[in-house]
């Protein structure tokens, strides 16, 4: 009888001391709901998007990046200007300041030995120092027929000077005059070389910017025989220009 008494009250005092670890449980939450508790756990921030699993898509956002369809430029690249047209480059037109001639030379000789009509060729070269003075080296050559006992006449000319031109846009009217030597076949008991001046012009007729056609005429002065001689001289040449 002791023993079933004994065992009543410890069944009763062990309910009534889970009871109340419930009551102090429930105690801290005025609801009672063990679930608001839960929502304000990390684990609840966990959110899937509500338009995950739709199956109704939503219009995407105007600043939105898209990777299907490239960025449109901000402006269009304006058009480069024309290419200018080519010009000249020096001179009070944008010419050239180096002039090289090669061409054809005529030259009628006269002297108290003989006289001779010969062809040969021209070359001059000439360095513009501005638009319109140049300094100018050539030479010319010549070849007459026979004389004498069956002797060809050579004549060979060269010397430097100053050239004036008026350079305009295709025309160029230009003067020179030419200090040198001159050597002469065949030979005489006066000797072979000589002392000639040179002056005379012509023009130029621009064809391309780098190529011009010239007609010039010179009165050649010179000293053979110890005598002064008079002849005259016309070359045909072409022109370039660089």
């Amino acid at each position: 009888m002791h023993r079933l008494v004994a065992v009543a009250l410890l069944t009763l005092v062990t309910v009534s001391v889970a009871q109340a670890q419930q009551d102090h449980a429930l105690s801290g939450h005025p609801d009672g709901n063990v679930a608001t508790d839960f929502g304000n756990t990390s684990a609840a921030s966990l959110k899937f998007s509500d338009g995950l699993f739709s199956g109704k898509a939503e219009a995407r956002s105007e600043s939105a990046p898209s990777f299907a369809e490239p960025a449109s430029p901000a402006a269009a690249a304006e058009p480069l200007p024309a290419a200018p047209e080519p010009k000249f480059v020096y001179g009070g037109r944008d010419d050239f300041r180096w002039q090289l001639a090669l061409g054809i030379s005529l030259v009628r000789f006269r002297s108290s030995q003989f006289y001779a009509t010969g062809v040969g060729t021209n070359t001059s070269v000439t360095y513009f120092t501005n638009a319109w003075l140049g300094v100018e080296g050539s030479l010319n050559t010549a070849f007459a027929p026979t004389i004498y006992q069956n002797e060809h006449v050579k004549y060979f000319s060269y010397g430097g000077g100053p050239k004036i031109a008026w350079r305009a846009r295709q025309l160029e009217p230009w003067a020179h005059a030419i200090l040198g030597g001159v050597h002469v076949l065949p030979k005489t008991t006066f000797g072979k070389n000589g002392f000639e001046v040179e002056v005379g012009g012509g023009v130029d007729y621009r064809i391309f910017p780098h190529l011009s056609a010239r007609l010039e005429a010179d009165w050649v002065k010179t000293h053979l025989f110890a005598q002064w001689q008079n002849s005259g001289q016309a070359n045909l040449d072409i022109v370039l220009h660089f």
